[in-house]
């Protein structure tokens, strides 16, 4: 059985007349007639009465028409969603980030756009460091992560950076380097920046090496650059307990720009000075590379977009 026996089985029902469907179907009338002979036949039961003005339906017939326009409908309905879905315009997009990530201003914008833009693709959210992300993409358990810095290159994932953030040195607001400093000085030093030498004797509170290697390393080439291998105080998963830390006062540490509204009355923040190399906190989507679902294109066009960034990309 298939489609077509079911669309002519309607039409004839509507029509109770042969030769008007076959009209309707712009087809021949006995083709028709044995397209239908044939559908009984599978069936096993009489579906029409013939008499001289046209057909009526049988009991079978009644009961199998219903059955008949629910299934056109469900295949009509399931072709619709289907095209949806492969415009990107329906479905599901799973997506994960790192609180870091998702600090930045930039990262509630995009997912604001893109629901406002696509209504009908659900979003599943998860957050995990940049290493667990990355290793859930690589394995097709997630569309996209957002994160900071790349951790890895694996196979079937894709990397789009979307903008770099200069990185800040967080300071106790009690911290010996400040204590003291009237608000208008502390306001010029906020903007002028502390050098990195002058931090050779701190504890550094540090997101975990295998959650960002690159602004760990990167940190730790920087001081070594500046004369003094640094003191590791803690190493933490999560750039927010990082923040927390240091506004107990366990320590001082460097973190994304878009952080410095995070515990401003305990955190002082001001830009580091003679750092080599340069410390920066990129804004990455990794993404799978293998048969994208077009709701992660999309996704992609519309990130790229937000962040000025429509042409290049990186891969890992």
């Amino acid at each position: 059985m298939e489609l077509r026996h079911l669309r002519y089985f309607v039409t004839v029902a509507e029509e109770q007349h042969f030769t008007r469907a076959a009209a309707r179907l712009h087809m021949q009338q006995p083709p028709l007639s044995q397209q239908i002979r044939a559908l009984e036949d599978e069936l096993g039961f009489a579906l029409f009465l013939r008499h001289p003005k046209g057909v009526a339906l049988t009991a079978g017939g009644a009961a199998f028409l219903q059955e008949a326009r629910d299934i056109l409908a469900r295949v009509g309905q399931g072709a619709h969603r289907a095209a949806r879905v492969a415009k990107g315009i329906d479905g599901t997009l799973t997506l994960g980030f790192t609180s870091s990530a998702a600090a930045h201003a930039l990262i509630p914008r995009i997912i604001r756009a893109y629901r406002e833009s696509y209504p009908d693709v659900e979003i599943a959210i998860a957050e995990d460091n940049a290493q667990g992300l990355t290793q859930r993409v690589a394995e097709g358990r997630l569309d996209l992560g957002i994160l900071r810095a790349p951790v890895s290159a694996p196979e079937g994932v894709t990397y789009h950076r979307l903008l770099n953030e200069a990185m800040l040195l967080a300071l106790p607001s009690n911290h010996r380097l400040i204590a003291g400093i009237g608000p208008e000085a502390l306001q010029s030093l906020a903007h002028r920046g502390l050098s990195l030498a002058s931090l050779a004797t701190e504890a550094f509170i540090l997101v975990r090496k295998p959650g960002a290697p690159g602004m760990y390393a990167n940190l730790l080439h920087a001081c070594r650059h500046a004369g003094f291998e640094p003191r590791i105080a803690f190493e933490v998963d999560r750039m927010l307990t990082n923040l927390s830390l240091v506004a107990a006062g366990a320590g001082i540490s460097a973190v994304p720009a878009s952080m410095t509204e995070l515990h401003r009355s305990s955190i002082f923040y001001c830009p580091i000075l003679d750092a080599r190399p340069r410390l920066a906190a990129p804004i990455t989507l990794a993404c799978r590379a293998f048969n994208p679902s077009p709701a992660l294109q999309n996704f992609i066009v519309l990130a790229r977009q937000l962040a000025g960034r429509p042409q290049r990309r990186a891969r890992g």
